[in-house]
């Protein structure tokens, strides 16, 4: 059993050091520019762009070729965590060949999701990087693009959220078996799938902070579960993980919508961008979930003693930090 508390530690000492430097780690930090037409050649454009604090804004601009003509000048405001900009332009014979560009992604760090709906009802989506920050748009968008952007969303968005994988990871310092493994899993992927799905079609509504302190309180409330497993007395968790997996996991559900409301759904591709968002949340849990395991495999052979207090030190750090984020969460939006 010492093995595996070594490769919980190892991995749980790398996650928390990301976790101190992303308290926040439902936020997919992405610029979203949209372009919707209004008539032939008219455009309403959106432009977001994360905010920092209450009236300042990343240095991010977007820039358009000479043949666009700007019809309205810019409404602009802070809403949330991100500026807003709105206004109208034109452009002769559509958008297909116009060049797009983006000043200060480099700096910024920063990525585009670009979004053109037109007329007929074909919805465009296309992420611009840093490495490539000019886009020219291409005739006939398709399907696949959506698929494409949304399934990397997914994936990135979990292996960035600190918290999601530090739920996971402390649920299998408690699974004991290959059969519970799958149920624990099964279980965590069908009530997140649940809740992000009714809360991007806004069949329900939870405010985000709350959501977020309640996301933290369910890893202290496992590691706590942890904890008295290693003194001898198993809780709730240990002896049916799946069900806490599953009535967690409809929380964690609501993190994920979260971050998919920030960054919004094509309009005419709804059921495409949702379900592989969704898809792209379970590959990147299941990569994680999979490294922990192929970590545990390549060391069990190994003789290593450790410790007690290294032991547990996994627990109570993980513990540690998820409480900070209680507190931290609870006073950002109580202060």
């Amino acid at each position: 059993m010492f093995k595996r508390r070594v490769i919980f530690l190892l991995f749980a000492m790398l996650t928390l050091a990301l976790g101190f430097s992303k308290a926040h780690a439902d936020d997919i930090r992405l610029a979203y520019l949209q372009l919707t037409e209004l008539e032939p050649d008219i455009y309403q454009v959106l432009w977001k762009v994360p905010a920092r604090g209450q009236n300042e804004r990343l240095s991010l601009s977007v820039m358009f070729d000479e043949q666009v003509k700007t019809l309205q000048e810019p409404v602009a405001g802070f809403i949330g965590n991100a500026h807003l900009q709105r206004w109208t332009m034109a452009r002769t014979g559509g958008l297909t060949g116009t060049t797009i560009g983006f000043n200060g992604m480099a700096s910024a760090s920063m990525e585009v999701l670009l979004q053109i709906d037109t007329l007929d009802g074909a919805t465009f989506i296309h992420r611009v990087t840093p490495d490539a920050p000019t886009y020219m748009v291409a005739a006939q968008p398709g399907l696949l693009q959506v698929v494409a952007t949304y399934l990397v969303l997914g994936i990135e968005h979990i292996l960035i959220g600190i918290d999601h994988l530090l739920f996971v990871l402390v649920l299998l310092m408690l699974v004991r078996s290959t059969r519970k493994l799958v149920l624990t899993i099964t279980a965590f992927t069908i009530a997140h799938s649940i809740t992000l799905s009714l809360a991007a079609l806004n069949l329900i509504h939870v405010p985000v902070p709350p959501v977020e302190a309640c996301i933290a309180l369910s890893i202290v409330f496992v590691v706590t579960e942890v904890i008295h497993s290693k003194r001898g007395t198993p809780g709730l968790t240990e002896q049916r993980p799946w069900l806490v997996a599953f009535i967690f996991g409809l929380l964690h559900g609501l993190g994920f919508a979260a971050a998919l409301g920030e960054i919004g759904l094509p309009q005419t591709a709804v059921p495409a961008a949702l379900l592989f968002f969704n898809i792209g949340v379970e590959v990147g849990q299941l990569l994680f979930v999979g490294i922990v395991l192929s970590l545990w495999w390549a060391l069990r052979h190994l003789s290593i003693t450790v410790p007690l207090w290294v032991r547990m030190a996994p627990s109570y750090a993980i513990g540690s930090v998820a409480s900070f984020w209680v507190f931290e969460r609870v006073a950002g939006f109580w202060g």
